[in-house]
């Protein structure tokens, strides 16, 4: 297989650990793990106690699959496939759906992979590209007019990285019922579940949308435990986890057994851990309110409705490449430029999930008032 570079995580592998305030970053801030296995049920504490570092079952821990399905209305274990991440769920399910002769339809701009492994596998990829003009909302009737007669797969991203979009209900159900009259599969990035702004704008999960849905989830992003590398498909077509299951024995195999456990731990205290995720990223959010206003003018954003991540432009005038650039050098705050999605704008993305928050940004006002002074 020959793949385009991963230019966020390129970028990431340069920056992500050599700098101070990593003001990009996608997760919530990381859960220390003598809190996390304070957590721990009288069962799961004795599955950490006993674990042995064997092989695991290469659909995931029954139990775990199990409180995974729990999270969803109509999902059952079997329709959970346990993954290293979400990366692994995403080039595995593209890896086989699609061929040479097919067609995709992906939202961008978005995370790299979920259009670049549907092209390195000989697919034709059409970009439904999000406007900022438009809130960064889906065109429900442009993606219509995209679909071919070839359409095998159709992917949303939701709550969207890097925008903080978050579709209404309405357009969420038209998605979901444009890809079922396509006869395509609809992916449906779902790993910023439960970061919704208002609690009341969560959507239905994919995997309770209908049989032609694939739910993807992580326990990196909502649940703040990004270093289990611990994910999962979700759908109710069987045949599909199948297949990926079936390549999945190319890749990792199975998970890590301790991994494994710790993600059952978080996900039985599933409230606990979102609650502490949603305060942090909710106080975090009011902060950067903060930081537009004082700059109205010089940055601006279509303000986020889900997720740790937002979108926002800086001004014509400043080259985006450059103020990231000496930002990191004079301050040890790292933005990412929006040329990393390859996205053409002024934008940058900027991160939430972090309590390193207040620092970060005091550092990035003052070159802020550098560069405008």
């Amino acid at each position: 297989m020959r793949i385009a570079d991963f230019e966020l995580e390129r970028f990431f592998a340069r920056w992500e650990f050599a700098v101070r305030h990593l003001l990009c970053a996608s997760d919530v801030e990381g859960w220390p793990m003598a809190e996390l296995l304070a957590l721990a049920d009288d069962e799961t504490a004795a599955l950490w106690r006993d674990l042995r570092l064997g092989y695991t079952e290469s659909t995931g821990h029954p139990l775990l699959r199990r409180e995974i399905a729990a999270l969803y209305e109509t999902a059952e274990a079997e329709d959970i496939l346990v993954t290293a991440g979400a990366e692994e769920g995403i080039f595995a399910l593209v890896s086989v759906l699609l061929g040479p002769g097919d067609h995709a339809i992906v939202t961008w701009p978005g995370y790299q992979s979920l259009y670049e492994i549907a092209r390195a596998a000989g697919a034709e990829v059409t970009l439904h590209e999000l406007r900022e003009d438009d809130r960064w909302a889906i065109d429900v009737d442009a993606l219509r007019r995209q679909v071919t007669p070839r359409t095998r797969l159709i992917v949303i991203n939701a709550p969207h990285n890097p925008t903080g979009m978050l579709p209404d209900r309405a357009t969420f159900e038209a998605v979901v019922e444009l890809a079922a009259d396509a006869g395509a599969i609809l992916l449906s990035d779902e790993v910023y579940r439960y970061l919704e702004v208002d609690e009341a704008d969560r959507l239905p999960s994919g995997v309770d949308a209908g049989r032609h849905v694939v739910s993807l989830g992580v326990m990196s992003k909502s649940f703040a435990m990004a270093g289990l590398r611990i994910g999962w498909l979700a759908t109710r077509d069987r045949s599909i986890l199948d297949r990926v299951a079936r390549m999945k024995d190319y890749t990792t195999i199975c998970s890590s057994a301790p991994s494994e456990i710790l993600a059952l731990i978080g996900l039985r205290a599933r409230d606990a851990v979102l609650d502490r995720s949603r305060g942090i990223v909710l106080g975090n959010l009011a902060a950067l309110d903060g930081l537009f206003e004082r700059w109205a003018g010089t940055m601006s954003w279509v303000r986020p409705r889900g997720g740790s991540i937002g979108f926002p432009r800086l001004r014509p005038d400043i080259d985006v490449e450059r103020f990231c650039a000496e930002l990191v050098e004079v301050e040890g705050v790292l933005l990412l430029p929006g040329s990393r999605f390859g996205h053409p704008g002024n934008h940058v993305r900027i991160g939430f999930g972090r309590t390193d928050l207040p620092e970060a940004v005091a550092g990035l006002e003052r070159h802020l008032a550098r560069v405008v002074a």
